[in-house]
C-alpha cells in the first residue's frame, strides 16, 4: 500500500514537471546587482537586472548583512528607488561599514541567486546635479565685459556641517559647435568667463563631485545669447602686439647682421698709415 502511494506521488510529480517543461516553464534566471549609488553619504540605493522569468510570475527580494555580522536582513524599501531596486534610508545607512548583499529570484519552478556584492557607502557617492544655474552677460563701465554664472548645490547635501565637500566643473559651447569648452571652478558656486564669440548663442552646464566619489550628471543646459557688440578680452590684442613686436625685432636683427660690416666701417673708419714723401719703408727692415 505504501509503495503504491510513493509510486503515485512520484508519477504525479514527474507528470507535473513534464507539463511545465512542455509549456516552457523554468526556474528564474540569475539576477545581477549592477549599480549602487548614494547622493549624500546618508542614504543609498541599489538596482538589479532580473534574469529570465522562466515563463512564470517571479518574485525578487534583496537580503544583506554588514561585514562581521551573521544576521541577515531584507531590503527595507522596494518603492523609493523604482522597479528592481532597494533603498536604504538614514536609519539603515552606516559609513565605513561594508554591506554584503544578494538578490533572490523565486517562482513556482525554483529559485536563483545573484552573486554577492560588497558595498562601502563612502565609495559610491554620486550627487545630484547642481540647481538653479543662472547665466548673465555683464558689461561694467570700467572693466571688460564677461559672462557670469551662478548655481546652487544639490538640495540633498548639507555643506554647512563640513561633512561634505563639493567640487564644480562648467562646460559651454556655441549652439552649433561640436566640442565643449570646460572650466574647473573648485568649490566656488559662481564663475566668470571673458573670451567669448560675439553674436553667438551659448549652451552652459555645470556638474559637481564630492571629495570621494563620482561626478554627477550635467545640469540641464542653460542658453545665453552673446551680444554682437560684446568686446573680446584684450588678451588676444596683447598677444597680437607681442607677436608683431617680435617679428619687427627679428627683421631689425637680420638687417643688422647682413649690413653689420658696412655699418661698423661707417662708424669707425680705418686709420691710414703714415706716408712721408720720398721715404722708403723698406729701409727700416732689419737685415741679417
Amino acid at each position: 500500500m505504501k509503495e503504491n502511494v510513493i509510486s503515485a506521488t512520484v508519477f504525479t510529480l514527474l507528470l507535473f514537471l513534464n507539463t511545465c517543461l512542455l509549456n516552457g516553464q523554468l526556474p528564474p534566471g540569475k539576477p545581477e546587482i549592477f549599480k549602487c549609488r548614494s547622493p549624500n553619504k546618508e542614504t543609498f540605493t541599489c538596482w538589479w537586472r532580473p534574469g529570465t522569468d522562466g515563463g512564470l510570475p517571479t518574485n525578487y527580494s534583496l537580503t544583506y548583512h554588514r561585514e562581521g555580522e551573521t544576521l541577515m536582513h531584507e531590503c527595507p524599501d522596494y518603492i523609493t528607488g523604482g522597479p528592481n531596486s532597494c533603498h536604504f534610508g538614514k536609519q539603515y545607512t552606516s559609513m565605513w561599514r561594508t554591506y554584503v548583499m544578494m538578490v533572490n529570484a523565486t517562482n513556482q519552478m525554483g529559485s536563483s541567486f545573484s552573486d554577492e556584492l560588497y558595498v562601502d557607502v563612502t565609495y559610491i557617492v554620486q550627487p545630484d546635479p547642481p540647481l538653479e544655474l543662472t547665466v548673465e552677460v555683464k558689461q561694467p563701465e570700467d572693466r571688460k565685459p564677461y559672462l557670469w554664472m551662478k548655481w546652487s548645490p544639490p538640495t540633498l547635501i548639507d555643506l554647512k556641517t563640513g561633512w561634505f565637500t563639493l567640487l564644480y566643473e562648467i562646460r559651454l559651447k556655441p549652439e552649433k559647435a561640436a566640442e565643449w569648452e570646460t572650466h574647473f571652478a573648485g568649490q566656488q558656486t559662481e564663475f566668470k568667463i571673458l573670451s567669448l564669440h560675439p553674436g553667438q548663442k551659448y549652451l552652459v552646464q555645470v556638474r559637481c563631485k564630492p571629495d570621494h566619489g563620482y561626478w554627477s550628471a550635467w545640469s540641464p543646459a542653460t542658453f545665453i545669447q552673446i551680444p554682437s557688440d560684446f568686446i573680446m578680452n584684450d588678451t588676444t590684442v596683447w598677444i597680437s602686439v607681442a607677436v608683431l613686436s617680435a617679428v619687427i625685432c627679428l627683421i631689425i636683427v637680420w638687417a643688422v647682421a647682413l649690413k653689420g660690416y658696412s655699418m661698423v666701417t661707417c662708424i669707425f673708419p680705418p686709420v691710414p698709415g703714415p706716408k712721408i714723401k720720398g721715404f722708403d719703408a723698406h729701409l727700416l727692415e732689419v737685415t741679417p
